[in-house]
């Protein structure tokens, strides 16, 4: 085959993969970072699983907002720290909207506290959520996940700047992101890519809740573009991780945080 025909079937395959994409689960999609990627896939013309683990009222707005514009979309409650339940997430995923060919890992807790005054039950909460919840939905996504397909797990720019008070939060997500180089290695043979994004402060209600104007202004002046990262800046990172575009980007973490670190 020569070069060009190859970009030829190439472009093709681009074009076709764009009209109709896979089936997606987005864990902890029922607000915030997670409520913005799961609209900007289901733009994208993805089938979105919306997974909440309590905020039900939420998520299934979230549904109606997405078939409203015309996509397909379920709300799906499962605590992914859980295997059974994570387990029942992918097969009323595919029972319900096709085989998953897409897994975004967005669900975690972030509790600040110093290593000197943590606690165990903060540990295992956070531990149990970013760490076992993610390994959780790569272990079914192993067996489940369509060929060709996209794994894309949370982690943090938080672990570049050594902040006090981070040292658990900064744990859990160094384990994703090794979890995340492995996992690429792993699924050699079936197409499917593993990454990782890694936000900046984002003005989410989580982050924005109980902080001053004064340390808002703080975060917002940090990255050199000089604001806030916005949910919809992360969803189009995600995008592209999910869309044929990114077919050569295995095993990395993508730091989406405006020059921040």
């Amino acid at each position: 085959m020569n070069t060009a025909t190859h970009h030829a079937e190439h472009n093709a395959a681009n074009s076709t993969a764009n009209a109709a994409r896979g089936v997606a689960i987005v864990t902890g999609a029922s607000r915030g970072i997670g409520a913005a990627v799961a609209l900007r896939l289901a733009r994208d013309g993805h089938p979105v699983a919306v997974n909440y683990a309590a905020s039900a009222r939420e998520a299934e707005a979230l549904v109606a907002q997405i078939v409203a514009a015309g996509g397909r979309a379920i709300a799906v409650k499962a605590n992914i720290a859980k295997a059974d339940e994570v387990r029942h997430l992918f097969e009323t995923t595919a029972a319900q909207l096709g085989q998953p060919a897409v897994l975004v890992n967005n669900a975690g807790v972030m509790k600040v506290t110093t290593i000197a005054e943590s606690t165990d039950a903060l540990y295992d909460e956070m531990f149990d959520i970013n760490v076992r919840g993610t390994l959780n939905t790569m272990r079914e996504a192993a067996a489940k996940l369509a060929n060709g397909g996209r794994v894309i797990n949370f982690s943090t720019t938080a672990l570049a700047l050594n902040l006090p008070g981070y040292g658990l939060y900064n744990a859990t997500k160094n384990a994703v992101e090794a979890l995340t180089r492995v996992f690429a290695k792993e699924l050699r043979g079936r197409g499917i890519t593993v990454n990782a994004v890694a936000p900046g402060p984002v003005a989410t209600a989580l982050f924005l809740e109980g902080k001053t104007e004064e340390q808002i202004r703080h975060f917002a002046s940090m990255p050199p573009l000089e604001r806030l990262g916005e949910p919809d800046d992360i969803a189009a990172v995600v995008s592209f991780l999910a869309g044929p575009d990114s077919g050569w980007v295995d095993g990395q973490t993508l730091r989406a945080n405006g020059g921040l670190a």
